[in-house]
């Protein structure tokens, strides 16, 4: 629980109880109805409420009275142990189910027991249908309680229906006769638990990775006092208080530098592999390592005030559940259930009274609108095609974490791509040198010799180069690290300087020589490092940072698939734009902070497009939450992998235009189950009320309505199988 800027108390809590978007929606409404709340979100797929409300009009205490009013369970705090609960016991659940429905099946056709094989049948079913079903009529009960209508409602309306006809006509009951179909409300509890269980498992997982993440901030911090230095806990710590940062230790709090000079990692944040130069007056962020000299820093902001705690609040107020196609089931629900319980008792109505027909007819009638109406084929119509999809997903290496993805991914228009990790691999090489002695290879073996007495990952490039070029490289003698610059150093009676053009002004060098070819490689976007001996340069190296080998394949399928591709990267602009021009992408977005890289996806959002962001960093990790999919590559970090909506488990750029191949495929199957799906009932539900029975003398019993509601579920499953296969197809179209 925090207070905001502007006064609002701000507190999130764990919400249990929710089975669809419906009930995030009613949870929301009751919870606005509080005098003192102010705004609220609940995020149903992280099963988590946010509430900005007057402390002075409202406490906690209450809000979670209205929360479990509502029908839901607050807590207060959840742990991995809670996540691991909950998905043990929906497991539980769906293989009781499913135990109990396999034999129903064969027992409907082969009757070992003789007329008894009837009263197994009805054990299992009625075992089935309120131990793993009652889920769903809690659900319905706190809908309608609620006054709406979901999913919930029709399931259990289908359930009842069918497991009701059949003990009604199994056993003789009020005149009624027939087949009886108790496996349809078996294999319909069994089939959503099965979703349930693969939904529960993915929940939670961000929170996990978000709590690792905040974990990286240093526990204890060096406090510079007037009496001296002392160790600190950097909770303790205030704005205002200097705290000394040594060289490989990291920075406790954001603040600002007030003496000293280093270059500074800022990778885990940004992204970017290069440490940035810090001195008197630059920012510094939580968690980054300081890799060069002693800096004293000025704390700014602590605790949920830093960069890295607000990134972990601009994920979770970001990721939510989007809003897919199957949502449709759960808008048409809130007309479809009660259209259809008004329909089956105008029916008994009509016939009974108005056609005077027998009771047993009208209420044969009745039950056999309610059975055709089951929600089996609408049900079913999402789940399996996203169970299929999914499946061949994971057989290219492309993982989706929940069912929405699959439907979102299709509809992708623009595709914001990170720089560092994704199209290129983060590691510099040596791709230019400019001597000024030519076919003098002494200076770069003196670049060598210095690239190996740092760590810069420059300076490693530098050394790696060499080494494969099998150069001799002495060891330099006292060497001196000079943060944001370079390094200086002995080799035998000669000075070395290895660094940037500020070593080398510094060091009063004359570099008017590559001054011209030096502008020609920055421009470029490469790094440059000067090699001079004794005062005098002897030459110039140029890196940059390596493209993946597939990265202009990827770029080139996205393009052709009709998507906008833009880069988003920290790194300059010039950096940028030579890397789009190389790969032929199609907009920059360059030098983006880590907080305004989720405000760039809401740009893009605001002009009315569907955005898909691909990023591996910690600092992505906001922008992949708001995107209406984020793509993270799977050599990438923890909180990254964990907040995408999408895992490319290879790390290969190309899958990102597979999955979206693929995600168009299985949504193209979604619309032709439902288009489907409600043909079936556009037509079923007339015949059986019996419209054409005085004309044509068309009528369905309600066993033949059962069965007519069954082959429209096998109907919608067998089209989803279509996708079988589909996975291997794109593998070999697209190499």
């Amino acid at each position: 629980m925090s207070q905001d800027s502007t006064g609002l108390t701000r507190t999130s809590f764990g919400v249990r109880g929710m089975h669809c978007t419906t009930c995030a929606r009613t949870l929301e409404k009751a919870l606005s109805r509080l005098d003192g709340v102010q705004s609220v979100r609940v995020n149903f797929a992280a099963e988590k409420a946010s509430v900005h409300y007057l402390a002075d009009r409202l406490e906690k205490r209450q809000i979670f009275d209205a929360v479990r009013a509502a029908g839901f369970r607050p807590l207060a705090a959840r742990s991995a142990a809670d996540e691991a609960r909950q998905e043990k016991s929906d497991r539980f659940w769906l293989l009781l189910a499913a135990a109990l429905t396999l034999p129903i099946m064969p027992l409907m056709w082969w009757h070992p027991f003789g007329s008894r094989t009837l009263y197994v049948i009805v054990l299992l079913a009625t075992a089935v249908q309120f131990s793993a079903g009652l889920t769903f009529y809690r659900g319905a009960w706190q809908a309608i309680r609620n006054r709406s209508a979901n999913m919930d409602v029709l399931v259990a309306l289908g359930i009842t229906a069918a497991w009701g006809y059949s003990m009604l006509a199994g056993f003789h009951l009020f005149g009624m006769t027939g087949e009886v179909f108790f496996e349809t409300g078996a294999m319909l509890v069994t089939f959503i638990r099965f979703g349930k269980w693969l939904e529960a498992r993915a929940r939670g997982r961000a929170g996990q990775a978000l709590q690792k993440l905040l974990q990286l901030q240093a526990d204890r911090a060096l406090l510079l006092t007037d009496s001296g230095e002392r160790q600190v806990p950097a909770s303790q710590l205030q704005p205002g208080d200097l705290v000394v940062v040594l060289p490989g230790e990291s920075v406790p709090v954001d603040g600002v530098v007030e003496t000293g000079h280093s270059a500074v990692d800022e990778s885990m944040v940004t992204g970017e592999s290069l440490p940035v130069e810090k001195q008197p007056g630059s920012p510094v962020t939580g968690a980054t390592i300081n890799r060069g000299g002693r800096l004293v820093v000025r704390v700014q902001r602590v605790g949920e005030e830093t960069v890295l705690a607000q990134i972990v609040r601009l994920v979770e107020d970001a990721q939510a559940d989007r809003a897919p196609i199957q949502r449709l089931a759960d808008a048409v629900a809130n007309v479809f259930v009660p259209v259809i319980v008004a329909v089956a008792g105008l029916t008994l109505v009509l016939w009974y009274f108005w056609a005077h027909a027998d009771f047993v007819f009208a209420f044969r009638m009745a039950i056999a609108v309610l059975v055709i109406a089951c929600p089996c084929s609408l049900g079913l119509a999402t789940p399996t095609a996203i169970m299929v999809g999914s499946a061949e997903g994971l057989s290219l290496g492309i993982l989706f974490k929940r069912p929405s993805v699959l439907e979102n991914i299709a509809r992708l228009q623009v595709l914001l791509l990170d720089k560092t990790g994704t199209l290129t691999t983060g590691d510099f090489s040596v791709v230019d040198q400019v001597p000024l002695v030519p076919d003098n290879e002494e200076w770069l073996r003196v670049a060598a010799a210095a690239g190996a007495s740092s760590s810069h990952p420059l300076a490693r490039a530098v050394y790696r180069f060499a080494k494969g070029m099998s150069y001799d490289m002495p060891a330099l003698e006292g060497v001196e690290e000079i943060g944001g610059h370079g390094l200086a150093g002995r080799f035998g009676e000669q000075k070395v300087l290895f660094g940037n053009a500020r070593l080398m002004a510094r060091e009063n060098v004359d570099i008017a020589a590559v001054a011209g070819r030096a502008d020609q490689l920055a421009s470029a976007g490469k790094s440059l490092l000067y090699v001079a001996v004794d005062g005098r340069l002897r030459g110039l190296l140029a890196l940059a940072d390596t493209l993946k080998d597939s990265a202009a394949t990827a770029i080139t399928r996205l393009r052709g698939l009709g998507l906008t591709t833009v880069i988003i990267s920290g790194d300059r602009r010039e950096v940028a734009e030579a890397v789009a021009s190389s790969l032929g992408v199609d907009g920059v977005e360059a030098e983006v902070l880590p907080d305004q890289k989720q405000a760039v996806v809401r740009r893009y959002q605001a002009d009315g497009h569907k955005v898909g962001m691909v990023g591996d960093g910690i600092n992505d990790a906001p922008a992949l939450a708001a995107a209406d999919v984020g793509i993270a590559i799977g050599s990438g970090t923890d909180v990254a992998k964990e907040t995408g909506d999408v895992i490319l488990v290879r790390g290969d750029v190309l899958d990102v235009a597979r999955g979206i191949l693929l995600g168009r495929k299985t949504l193209s199957k979604i619309r032709q189950n439902l288009f489907w799906a409600f043909f079936y009932n556009l037509i079923g539900i007339p015949v059986a009320a019996g419209l054409f029975y005085p004309s044509f003398g068309l009528f369905l019993k309600p066993e033949y309505a059962g069965l007519a509601m069954a082959l429209s579920s096998v109907s919608v499953v067998t089209n989803s199988l279509l996708l079988r296969g589909c996975g291997e197809r794109l593998r070999r179209h697209s190499g």
